[in-house]
């Protein structure tokens, strides 16, 4: 099992930037894909990015690319999800994600959640 908590949410203006970091409370991280979601008031959950266990690949949603990037610290037992050129669609709660050995990183399939942090992009 892995507990997991989001940190790095903020109020920003639109063209900034932040850092959200997930740290994770069980053994074997290394083991877990892991993937950043996000929900919006009044939309569905969606996916932004996820890396995976194994082999360092990683996916990006269309909205995204070229202005996220995910990375990991297996030493640190943390994932972080750098965000440059902040829009005001970003505005979202993010979510932080994790799955022992999946294969399957951009559904909604994962184990285990955290509680969110807030993004908030003003224009």
């Amino acid at each position: 099992q892995v507990q997991l908590v989001e940190s790095g949410g903020g109020l920003v203006q639109a063209g900034g930037s932040l850092r959200l970091s997930c740290a994770a409370s069980g053994r074997s991280f290394s083991s877990y894909t892991m993937g950043w979601f996000r929900q919006a008031p009044g939309k569905e959950r969606e996916f932004v990015a996820g890396i995976r266990w194994s082999g360092g690949i990683t996916y990006y949603a269309d909205s995204v690319k070229g202005r996220f990037t995910i990375s990991r610290d297996n030493a640190k037992n943390t994932m972080y999800l750098q965000m440059d050129s902040l829009k005001p669609e970003d505005t979202a709660v993010y979510y932080c994600a994790a799955r022992y050995r999946s294969a399957l990183v951009t559904t909604s399939s994962y184990d285990y959640w955290g509680q969110g942090t807030q993004v908030t992009v003003s224009s």
